[in-house]
């Protein structure tokens, strides 16, 4: 018998209940902790804490209870992007010091990410942006498709500082894979992204079209042209190969980022949730499976958490298109705070089947001045976030929404927030309700959030002075990297309840994972300017577990 299976056994013939948390009479036999790692706001970065020991009985006041014998969705893990931007950034350091840098991201010793996002095309974060992979006008047979954008590289005249003339995209993947290809962990998720088909399949024959007083205000990115969606479809197709020549297998497919648009600031192309199930039904999903491309993860939606519930009652009740979808994707931009959990909850219980995948999130709207009718400008324009720790740690963030003046945002979804908070809070709710991957976006970005050809700067995991060549890890990739090394590619999340006595709801997260070999990773989160000490249940024992101020904990516990 497996120990997934003895757990649920032992599970089903002992459960009991504890006072308000469902506490089972399930013995482990556990003695002590076997390592307890922290990151914290006073400098600690994956520093080790004492180990613990459990003690047999029913724990009060603050309790963790984690419920090995409820197991819930498999993970892929932890992930980051790759852009134009990244690539563009690490060219402007030495070999040697961009080595070291991607083994911090990939290596075992480092972060480990296990997923990835890659772009198709130009983005908001490409160094110059308007561009596809099939520029020449009409090429409805793609006779012009190439990927040479991905490597073409950035020229040392054009861009003086540049170190590497030929890094870029492509291979900045062809690094990290072979970091992985070197270690026992080796296998690295990829899911890419298209921002846009080639503006000659669009409506408007351009990239994105900005709001103006000419057309009220309201900027769009265009729809595909009736009668281009095949085209569109095999574009795709083709980029799909054209990797596969370059030894670059795909793991998952999203056919357009951000299908609701982003009022024409930057690429971007529109979808409905009925013309992508269209879309998907009639040409991606046929073109897909004609060209051999069947293993490939094609996920729907690509877009903010609050509005999933709608796009998967179109696809998933729609029997000719689920039957090509794996599931689908979302990013975090709706709130600076909210999760969306309930939404996450309901999608899965009606679709149990499909998986939800985070793949994008960001400290966006870095260092803008504060637009008109913003009431509290000082704020609005955060400044010192690189080389400083202080940002990521305090409640001094701000994002696209904040204090918004302009119709259609409720401005109180976007209060000032703390990044590290907004980052560790997010992916254990996630991985409480259902999420299986959870991908960053720009893992790498300079030092003023870019570069970025329409000034939409953003934080990164990684910093870099292109000038100086300092390199800066932000607290973000620090806790990035924590969660990154206990949650691993195949790992099981297992139902956690808490009972926080006195605590408020935010003061304290926490989520669990349980791998193959029975090792129990349960991360913490405290998000308040005190200790807190709490007790860690499992089964029938407990352990008396403190974790510090404004601090991300893990505790691993073998059973």
């Amino acid at each position: 018998m497996s120990f997934f299976e003895w757990i649920n056994t032992a599970a089903a013939l002992t459960s009991g209940t504890g006072d308000m948390l469902d506490i089972t009479n399930t013995h482990y036999k556990l003695t002590s902790t076997v390592e307890i790692l922290v990151t914290s706001e006073k400098g600690d970065r994956l520093a080790s804490r004492n180990n613990v020991d459990f003690t047999f009985g029913q724990a009060e006041g603050i309790v963790i209870n984690v419920q090995p014998e409820m197991i819930k969705q498999t993970l892929h893990g932890i992930g980051t992007s790759f852009s134009e931007s990244s690539a563009f950034v690490l060219a402007h350091l030495s070999k040697d010091k961009r080595q070291q840098v991607m083994n911090k991201i990939y290596g075992e010793q480092g972060a480990n990410f296990a997923m990835a996002r890659t772009v198709i095309g130009a983005t908001d974060f490409s160094v110059q942006g308007g561009f596809s992979y099939d520029d020449v006008k009409e090429d409805k047979q793609l006779l012009h498709f190439s990927i040479t954008p991905d490597f073409d590289g950035f020229s040392e005249k054009e861009y003086p500082g540049v170190k590497d003339n030929a890094f870029d995209v492509l291979p900045m993947i062809k690094q990290a894979l072979a970091i992985k290809g070197q270690q026992n962990d080796s296998e690295l998720k990829i899911i890419a992204s298209a921002w846009t088909a080639p503006s000659w399949m669009k409506d408007i024959e351009d990239w994105h079209q900005p709001g103006s007083k000419e057309n009220n205000y309201q900027g769009t990115g265009g729809v595909l042209k009736q009668g281009y969606e095949k085209y569109y479809a095999n574009y795709l197709v083709k980029y799909l190969d054209h990797y596969n020549n370059q030894g670059i297998k795909i793991w998952g497919l999203t056919p357009v980022n951000e299908p609701l648009g982003n009022n024409g600031q930057w690429e971007s192309m529109h979808f409905t949730a009925e013309s992508q199930n269209d879309f998907i039904k009639y040409h991606l999903g046929p073109a897909l499976h004609r060209s051999g491309n069947v293993d490939v993860k094609l996920l729907m939606f690509d877009h903010n958490r609050g509005e999933l519930e709608h796009w998967a009652q179109v696809l998933y009740n729609d029997d000719e298109t689920k039957k090509y979808l794996y599931g689908a994707a979302v990013h975090w931009y709706e709130s600076t705070y909210k999760v969306y959990e309930d939404v996450f909850d309901r999608v899965h219980d009606a679709f149990p089947q499909y998986e939800i995948i985070h793949t994008e999130g960001t400290i966006d709207d870095l260092g803008k001045d504060a637009p008109a009718g913003i009431t509290d400008p000082v704020r609005f324009k955060e400044s010192g976030w690189f080389d400083n720790d202080d940002f990521w740690w305090n409640d001094n963030a701000t994002d696209w929404a904040y204090s918004a003046t302009w119709q259609g945002v409720n401005a109180d979804d976007h209060p000032i927030y703390t990044p590290v908070h907004r980052y560790a809070r997010n992916i254990i709710v996630s991985l409480n309700h259902w999420v299986s991957g959870w991908i960053d976006w720009n893992i790498v970005l300079d030092k003023d959030g870019g570069p970025n050809h329409v000034g939409n700067f953003c934080g990164a995991p990684i910093m870099i002075d292109t000038v100086a060549g300092q390199v800066y890890y932000t607290p973000i990739f620090h806790v990035l990297s924590q969660f990154s090394r206990s949650i691993r590619p195949g790992d099981h999340a297992v139902e956690v309840t808490m009972m926080r006595d006195e605590l408020g709801a935010d003061d304290i997260h926490a989520s669990a994972s349980l791998n193959d070999d029975n090792l129990l990773s349960v991360q913490i989160l405290n998000t308040t300017k005190k200790p807190i000490d709490y007790q860690l249940q499992v089964g029938s024992q407990y352990a008396a577990v403190t974790i510090d101020v404004n601090a991300l904990q893990t505790v691993r516990v073998q059973m």
